[in-house]
């Protein structure tokens, strides 16, 4: 396996590997790029999104800046906002649905190391992948951690750190987050 078929697979992998050095490059030039145009720009602004992460429905809107480590790793569906300062460490897929909305400086993590020190100071990392449904509002600074799912029309408050998965229908919020309670979407 490659060190990027690793990487996708979530194997430890060596993140110096060149293939994967130019795959960062790539994405820092363009969410520089993004990052650094005026509102004047938004059309423009917006095809390079669009170039930047591997997938995405009608209607994408982000607000810069914007952060990821790959961006092709990202597939998002229709009507997906994010709010400024989103970082997205996409070492996995990570997966967003439709219609989700996300507030500023919301976190998403794919990237983990070993809790091991030997392990760890090997240099090697690894990832696990997130997928978050359809209709979900993540609150302003929330965490969301390597490996999980977060179903349909879930509300995570802010500053939820969110270390494991939930079913759909429910407003999360703590840290670690917790189910508050459940949400009648009827």
């Amino acid at each position: 396996m490659t060190e990027k078929q690793k990487m996708l697979a979530g194997a430890m992998y060596d993140p110096m590997d060149p293939e994967l050095v130019v795959a960062r490059d790539r994405a820092r030039s363009l969410f520089q790029k993004i990052n650094m145009m005026s509102e004047a720009k938004k059309k423009e602004r917006d095809t390079l999104f669009y170039e930047l992460v591997g997938s995405a429905g009608s209607d994408l809107w982000i607000e810069p800046p914007f952060y990821c480590d790959y961006g092709e790793n990202i597939h998002l569906g229709n009507q997906v906002f994010m709010n400024f300062g989103c970082c997205i460490l996409d070492v996995c897929e990570v997966r967003i649905g439709n219609n989700a909305m996300l507030a500023p400086n919301v976190q998403i993590y794919t990237a983990t190391h070993p809790l091991e020190a030997k392990a760890r100071n090997s240099g090697k990392e690894f990832a696990k992948p997130i997928t978050i449904g359809d209709n979900v509002w993540i609150g302003g600074n929330a965490v969301i951690c390597p490996g999980v799912t977060i179903g349909n029309n879930v509300v995570i408050g802010a500053g939820a750190v969110v270390t494991k998965s939930f079913p759909d229908d429910v407003f999360i919020a703590g840290n670690p987050a917790k189910v508050i309670r459940s949400i009648d979407n009827s």
